[in-house]
Formats: C-alpha cells, sequence, structure tokens
C-alpha cells in the first residue's frame, strides 16, 4: 500500500512540476525575453493584423511579390457556422513523379506568362517549388529580384523603388555568413500596398 501511495504522489508531483510549474516558467521567460516571436511575430498596424512574418500567405496578383508555391485545400475544414476554411499542408510528392513536373510545368508558364520581359533567363528554383512546410514566408533575393521588372510595371514604380522595398524586407546572413539571405513576401507586398 505504501507503494501505490509513493507511486500516485510522485505522478502528482511531476505532473504540477512538468505540466504547470516547467511550463509558466518557459512561456513567462519567452513572454520577457522574446515576446514578439512567442506571440508569432504578427504584423498590425493601426490595430489590424495583416499575417505573421512567420507563415506565407498567398498573393497571385500581378502587382504582388508572389512566393513559394502552396499546397491549398479549401474543400475538407469547415469552421462551426460551416464556412469553408482554407489551409496549407506539405506536399509528400517526389520530385520523380509525373504529378509533381506538371505542378512544376504550371508554375513555369505562369511565371514566364507574368513576366515575358525576363525573356529566357532562368527561373530561380524557389519560385517553382514548394518548401517543406508548404508555409514558407520567405524567398531567396534572387527570387525576389526576378519579380521587379512586373511588380514596377503593375505599381507604377521605378525598378530601383522595388529594390529599397526588397532591401528593407531582407534577411541577412547571420554573422555574415550562415544561411542564406531572404526576403519576407509579406512584407514586401504591405510596402507596395504602402500599410507598412
Amino acid at each position: 500500500m505504501a507503494i501505490v501511495k509513493k507511486a500516485f504522489l510522485s505522478v502528482i508531483f511531476f505532473t504540477i512540476l512538468c505540466g504547470f510549474v516547467y511550463t509558466m516558467v518557459v512561456t513567462g521567460i519567452s513572454q520577457a525575453l522574446f515576446a514578439k516571436e512567442t506571440n508569432g511575430r504578427i504584423i498590425e498596424v493601426n490595430g489590424i493584423k495583416y499575417g505573421s512574418e512567420l507563415m506565407a500567405q498567398q498573393f497571385t496578383g500581378n502587382k504582388y511579390m508572389w512566393g513559394r508555391i502552396m499546397k491549398l485545400n479549401i474543400v475538407t475544414v469547415n469552421d462551426k457556422s460551416g464556412a469553408k476554411l482554407m489551409y496549407a499542408a506539405p506536399s509528400n510528392l517526389s520530385p520523380a513523379s509525373n504529378e509533381y513536373k506538371e505542378i512544376v510545368a504550371r508554375r513555369v508558364a505562369k511565371i514566364k506568362a507574368a513576366d515575358p520581359q525576363q525573356g529566357d533567363k532562368p527561373i530561380p528554383v524557389d519560385l517553382v517549388t514548394n518548401s517543406g512546410s508548404g508555409l514558407d514566408p520567405d524567398i531567396s533575393l534572387a527570387a525576389a529580384q526576378y519579380q521587379i521588372p512586373r511588380i514596377a510595371k503593375y505599381n507604377n514604380m521605378s525598378f530601383e523603388e522595388v529594390q529599397r522595398i526588397i532591401d528593407k524586407c531582407t534577411s541577412h546572413k547571420i554573422w555574415g555568413f550562415l544561411g542564406e539571405e531572404t526576403v519576407n513576401v509579406l512584407k514586401v507586398n504591405l510596402m507596395l500596398e504602402h500599410i507598412l
């Protein structure tokens, strides 16, 4: 009976310690030191929340910067009122599959039609492929710069003005050599709309 009592008290103790105390301490530390990141790095302007810097949004208009391909589903999930909800998910397609090749070919055709002034210039690979999560909010600097002529044309801007916006939304390599330079698509588009 004493063993059962000790086991029961151990379960209660570790449930409180690991389930409540640890969680509250870690949450408190993260809120104190990294509040913006902990809360999803939401972009809010004048009380309006436009999205998270950490989560991709799909932009399809010619005046916007386009991000990576997103695998979107608007059929299978409903909210409490019955309305369809859109969600994205990673793709499990093999790069060797015919379906994957068709998706890439359609995206290449769409980009070439939207950016005819680029001629036969190679399209950066991240503009025609999914990210691992399907929700990558950033694209490479090369992919952003590839779109400058189209964005400038449809926003009545100079190439230099678009480049300045891209520069403001570019994350540089950590310590100058780790990782790659990336551009946040949502921030660029909010700046194009004069929201940021």
